[in-house]
């Protein structure tokens, strides 16, 4: 029969800094797609709803 794999059991602060590790990862990754987002909205132009169809 195979073994059971061994379970990694985190302690009350290890998890605490990885919660506080992925929320700011997180806000880091929405702050890049919102700067990305206003970037591109600067670089096509206030214009760009006003082209033909």
């Amino acid at each position: 029969m195979a073994e059971e794999p061994k379970k990694v059991v985190l302690t009350e602060e290890q998890q605490r800094r990885r919660r506080t590790r992925n929320i700011a990862m997180a806000v880091i990754l929405g702050g890049l797609v919102v700067l990305f987002y206003i970037l591109t909205l600067f670089k096509l132009g206030g214009n760009v709803a006003n082209r033909p169809m």
